[in-house]
């Protein structure tokens, strides 16, 4: 079984606010009367109504739901995910730091790829953490995230958790749910497997059986930021055993999802065509965009993503054609790992399929 840090125990800490929904839930009643809170619920908000609306000044008054109720309803309704497995927080970014902050103490030393999503590394040093990070496996369009590397590492370092994004960021390779299985029993029993699955959504067999399952040692990551649209009002959730999510909600910031965005995830939540369709356009333009710089000669990497990834012949190239780029008001992203500073990455928008858009990556490629 894997570790949790030795402060961490079935008895406590124990959450001092949770909150009144919980408490309404708790008792089986409504609380209309909320003399016992600092949630400043008599001011008017005349300012913030004839700026933004009515809609919006009611939410702003009390702090989220704690447990998102709605929203894990509705995920569990939508994917055939356990009810009791989902736990929703302030977006993917904030879910690797709790996820860290209940698996790791300092010292600690945890596995992940060099040069893959940057916010896992910043989040474990920031924890105190020690990082290892095994290289990417890479050959004429591939680029991936090497999993016996990191079992490997997992076993020579005695790591408490190995962290794995699938589809990957930067790349966009994705690994297989066999290999994920097989990457999980390789791993030591003490070690967690981190696995941020943040595009999933964009991965063909995205509601598949496998994707809705809590797979024990794992604690998986996805977003409603992609796929739904939501990255500004930061909301994602986690999938665990329960009693894994239980020692989570112990470190867990219980108020950091706004009212606000809970009640926008469910109305998003609510229109599923909406969100299906915006999946499709993505990879259709993905595919497109794809197409089109195989065509001029690019060494373009498969995408599982909403983003393509081109590698350039050096990294003095890559960041001459960003710079060129940025001066013409035109961002796409370079990586900013030494290993993979020869890649840019682009997102599968609408905008870069127009013509001349991107003609600085265009005229590199064909020089």
């Amino acid at each position: 079984m894997p570790r949790y840090p030795e402060h961490l125990t079935s008895e406590g800490p124990v959450n001092p606010f949770p909150g009144i929904k919980v408490l309404e839930r708790r008792i089986g009643k409504e609380i209309p009367h909320r003399l016992g809170s600092n949630e400043g619920l008599d001011m008017p908000h005349r300012a913030l109504r004839a700026h933004f609306g009515d809609a919006l000044a009611e939410h702003v008054y009390c702090y989220g739901d704690a447990e998102a109720l709605g929203v894990r309803q509705r995920l569990s309704t939508q994917h055939g995910m356990a009810l009791e497995t989902l736990l929703v927080d302030a977006g993917a970014d904030s879910l690797i730091a709790l996820a860290l902050r209940t698996t790791c103490e300092p010292g600690a030393t945890v596995i992940c790829t060099a040069g893959t999503y940057p916010t896992f590394g910043y989040f474990a040093l920031g924890q105190g953490c020690r990082l290892v990070e095994p290289s990417y496996v890479e050959a004429t369009g591939v680029l991936a995230p090497d999993l016996e590397a990191l079992a490997a590492a997992a076993h020579n370092e005695d790591a408490r958790l190995v962290y794995l994004a699938n589809p990957d960021n930067p790349s966009g390779h994705l690994h297989s749910d066999s290999a994920i299985v097989k990457l999980r029993e390789a791993l030591p029993d003490t070690c967690w497997l981190l696995l941020d699955e943040a595009y999933g959504d964009f991965r063909d067999d995205a509601n598949s059986e496998f994707a809705a399952q809590a797979l024990p040692g794992v604690i998986r990551l996805r977003t409603l930021s992609k796929a739904h649209g939501l990255a500004g009002l930061r909301i994602g959730y986690a999938i665990a055993d329960p009693d894994v999510l239980a020692m989570m909600m112990k470190v867990r910031i219980h108020y950091a999802v706004s009212s606000l965005t809970l009640a926008a995830a469910e109305v998003v939540l609510d229109h599923p065509d909406e969100v299906h369709q915006h999946v499709a356009d993505v990879k259709a333009r993905r595919e497109q965009l794809a197409a089109h710089f195989r065509a001029l000669g690019a060494d373009v990497l498969p995408s599982a993503t909403n983003f393509v990834g081109i590698r350039l012949p050096s990294a003095e190239l890559a960041a001459e054609v960003h710079q060129q780029l940025l001066a013409e008001g035109v961002l796409v992203a370079r990586l900013a790992h030494p290993a993979l500073a020869n890649i840019i990455r682009i997102t599968a928008v609408q905008a870069a399929l127009e013509t001349g858009k991107l003609s600085a990556l265009e005229a590199a490629i064909t020089a």
